[in-house]
């Protein structure tokens, strides 16, 4: 039989599992409903060709984290419970792409299951004045466009970074992967400088993305993917900067893929980058400097000289080309025969030194010296 003093004990100890339930209902939002799932604007996304490629429930995920983190929410309801995986799939591809978030720290939260994101930043009190000073120095390099087209837009943004920003490799930079780094403080590794071009690019009208992957050597690397035209063309800024005022390299500047792919190696874990089959953009086929016979790279030399160009970029189709141009026209020195029938204005006598990437396939020859 049980006594009142039992049946009191139950009554108060169900008393406390219904708030602890309750508290537990309360923190945990089993009953709570989900915001209603939202969608970027026609406008936001045609900024944004990766959003494309993310399916309907992942769109809405991506715009709540894009909402929630532009006002600096630290935790930001989604609309719908996803896998912990396709949730870092997601975090990882907005925090890429999204060149303009620089505030958010290098490490996020996840869980088996996540329903309420977590977001980590960095300096939060600060974060409104570095805003305003990234907003303003990017609206101030976009001003300084002189040309509208997309190739034009392509070769300011890359040269522009080049020529006033720093590579450094040190991860303890706080800014050094950020396109705040890479802009306003002027020094950045390669993704700070991925994502500056990035919005730069966006900021005067150009499609692009961020690529993350390796080099050859093994090394993470990012570049990016920009669209010239009706065609997409891979781009990588940071091995473009040779560290010396004024002086860019061309290797990499809007390559198709079978040129960029000897060098730079692809993640296609996040998403799926644009194919690159078209190379009338590339600086040295658009310029003329593209060279697949011997013939060819001799007229292209004859022609720079005789117009008074003293250097002289040669990229070959290759290895074979270019071996066989160096032999024929180098190491025989046939070139000076060349040189001198241009009627290029030489002075006492010919100097010419050379500078080559053989791995690309490239060759400077500098007359001037």
């Amino acid at each position: 039989m049980i006594t009142k003093k039992t049946a009191a004990l139950l009554v108060a100890l169900c008393a406390v599992l219904l708030v602890a339930a309750w508290r537990y209902i309360k923190v945990s939002g089993v009953f709570r409903k989900y915001p209603e799932p939202q969608y970027l604007t026609a406008e936001e996304a045609e900024s944004r060709p990766v959003y494309y490629q993310l399916k309907t429930d992942e769109k809405a995920v991506y715009t709540a984290l894009y909402r929630g983190i532009s006002q600096h929410q630290e935790y930001i309801p989604l609309p719908y419970e996803v896998d912990g995986s396709q949730y870092s799939r997601i975090y990882c591809i907005l925090e890429k792409q999204e060149g303009e978030f620089f505030f958010l720290d290098s490490v996020y939260y996840t869980a088996a299951k996540v329903r309420d994101a977590r977001v980590v930043y960095r300096n939060t009190g600060s974060i409104e004045y570095q805003e305003e000073k990234l907003r303003e120095k990017v609206v101030e390099v976009a001003r300084g466009a002189l040309n509208t087209d997309d190739y034009s837009l392509v070769r300011y943004i890359n040269d522009y970074l080049v020529d006033n920003c720093r590579y450094i490799t040190g991860e303890d930079v706080e800014y050094a992967s950020t396109a705040y780094g890479c802009l306003v403080e002027g020094e950045a590794n390669c993704e700070g400088y991925a994502k500056a071009f990035e919005l730069l690019a966006s900021e005067l009208g150009l499609k692009s993305v961020l690529i993350t992957g390796t080099t050859e050597s093994g090394e993470n690397h990012a570049w990016n993917q920009v669209k010239v035209g009706v065609n997409w063309y891979n781009i990588d800024v940071t091995w473009a900067d040779t560290d010396v005022t004024g002086e860019t390299r061309k290797m990499y500047f809007l390559c198709d893929d079978a040129t960029f792919e000897k060098t730079h190696y692809a993640d296609n874990t996040l998403f799926q980058p644009f194919p690159c089959g078209n190379a009338d953009d590339n600086y040295y086929v658009k310029n003329g400097l593209y060279a697949d016979s011997t013939e060819r790279a001799e007229e292209i030399i004859r022609r720079e000289l005789g117009s008074g160009n003293g250097v002289i970029e040669l990229r070959f189709s290759d290895a074979e080309v270019y071996g066989n141009f160096k032999r024929e026209y180098i190491e025989s020195e046939k070139i000076f025969q060349i040189a001198v029938e241009t009627g290029y204005p030489f002075g006492e006598q010919i100097n010419l030194s050379m500078r080559e990437n053989e791995s690309e396939n490239c060759m400077t020859l500098d007359f001037t010296g």
